[in-house]
């Protein structure tokens, strides 16, 4: 194992899936003009799926942290610094259970009144 977890793939992953895709993501979403109720559902299940994957990359992290011989990989990935790195995902996650239940409440809206319109 390397000196430095700043060198692993995951690391480069981590950085990928913290800030390159979850950015591509929300500029996609800024810029629509107009978007289909499927294509935020995806996009929010994407940002759901970003966040885990996430949450699973830091704590192998933390697991390698804790194995190599490096101060600098304990701070980040042990110490308290580990807080903020985990607040990227539950940020990632919140967006898209709040897309997640915009679409879905639009959804029944629409479905209530149309069964509405039917019933009179």
């Amino acid at each position: 194992m390397s000196d430095h977890v700043f060198f692993e793939a995951e690391f480069i992953l981590l950085l990928l899936f913290s800030f390159v895709v979850p950015g591509i993501v929300y500029v996609l979403l800024y810029r629509a003009t107009s978007v289909s109720r499927r294509t935020v559902l995806f996009f929010a299940i994407c940002l759901v799926a970003i966040a885990g994957f996430d949450a699973a990359l830091l704590s192998r992290l933390r697991d390698m942290a804790m194995h190599s011989a490096s101060t600098v990989d304990d701070a980040l990935f042990i110490g308290e610094l580990r807080i903020a790195l985990y607040l990227l995902p539950v940020v990632f996650a919140g967006t898209g259970v709040n897309l997640i239940s915009h679409v879905l409440i639009h959804h029944l809206t629409q479905a209530e009144q149309k069964f509405d319109r039917r019933r009179l």
